[in-house]
């Protein structure tokens, strides 16, 4: 199964039909998968806490939301998240590219990709970090499940191996 074909069929199966999206290489075919799906509607943005606070509106409007980013954004969106999202329980998939762990090529993408997990440890938020296809296929399903019982975000972190 290929890396990005997983991620996109786990979305679908899992019933996401709204994504926003801020740009990240990593992403690239998935993000086109995703334009290409007339079942999902897909709004670029340019700063992740926008798109936190997109994703809040459409579920209060009916849908299943997700955001996909690299993880260096997750930091401008922590307020948002904890202020927002979490405080009025709502369901929230994250999908970010784990930038900064083995294999990165810019040494500034580092220290947040070693603090990422950790900064998610420290909010009370679940994440998985799947290492193949079949995984992240299986971990994004059961993420959505888990952010609906517990009305917080659940993150899946892809590492650059993953891809």
């Amino acid at each position: 199964m290929d890396t990005t074909e997983a991620v996109y069929d786990g979305l679908k199966d899992a019933g996401i039909d709204f994504i926003v999206s801020v740009p990240c290489v990593n992403l690239t075919k998935l993000l086109n998968m995703i334009d290409d799906d007339p079942e999902i509607t897909h709004i670029p943005v340019t700063r992740e806490e926008e798109g936190i606070g997109i994703c809040a509106g459409a579920y209060l409007g009916g849908k299943r939301p997700a955001i996909l980013m690299q993880n260096s954004g997750f930091g401008n969106s922590i307020n948002a998240l904890k202020s927002l999202i979490e405080l009025y329980e709502i369901p929230l998939l994250m999908i970010m590219s784990h930038r900064g762990t083995e294999g990165e090529s810019i040494v500034g993408q580092v220290p947040m990709g070693e603090s990422t997990p950790l900064i998610l440890e420290a909010m009370d938020f679940k994440f998985f970090t799947p290492q193949t296809a079949e995984a992240a296929y299986d971990d994004i399903r059961l993420s959505w499940e888990l952010s609906e019982e517990e009305g917080k975000p659940v993150s899946i972190l892809l590492e650059i191996k993953y891809w």
